[in-house]
């Protein structure tokens, strides 16, 4: 039924609990599932070079060096889950994309043709929600592609 499920992960294990719901959705099928992650920019923590005493810069060399090397540890975590979704016979492959996270999550179900999004919400209510926003409820705002969306809550 499913082509192409796209699943953004931001290397969480909560984000990890749409595993399961992929794998069911997929181990029958001839579906490619291509594993996401987004960079986003806001989260980069640059390197910083001391022009002066106290002063901390961003030098453009320190920014682009702190994004390969998130990059590195992002392509070594969508590795390991791509070897184990291949090992139980899934047709898998990764995408890293750097930008604000729905928008780029909706971009990439559009460019490459994606029959489903699957995620886990992290189910952040009231004042969390109002501040750090919801990427699952933006990408349903967004996307013309059906979304699959589990809660995703810590397991305490």
């Amino acid at each position: 039924m499913y082509r192409t499920i796209l699943v953004p992960l931001d290397t969480s294990e909560r984000a990890e609990r749409i595993l399961p719901h992929v794998e069911a959705l997929s181990v029958n099928e001839t579906s490619k599932v291509l594993l996401l992650h987004v960079i986003e920019p806001s989260a980069l923590t640059p390197s910083f070079a001391v022009s002066q005493p106290g002063a901390a810069q961003i030098t453009p060399q320190g920014y682009v060096e702190e994004i390969e090397a998130m990059r590195r540890e992002v392509k070594e975590y969508l590795s390991r889950i791509q070897v184990m979704l291949k090992s139980k016979g899934l047709d898998t492959e990764v995408a890293i994309e750097i930008g604000p996270a729905a928008e780029r999550i909706v971009h990439v179900a559009e460019d490459r043709g994606a029959d489903l999004i699957a995620l886990a919400s992290h189910g952040r209510t009231g004042l969390s929600r109002v501040f750090f926003g919801s990427v699952a409820a933006a990408v349903l705002n967004r996307s013309e592609a059906p979304l699959l969306l589990v809660r995703s809550r810590d397991a305490s």
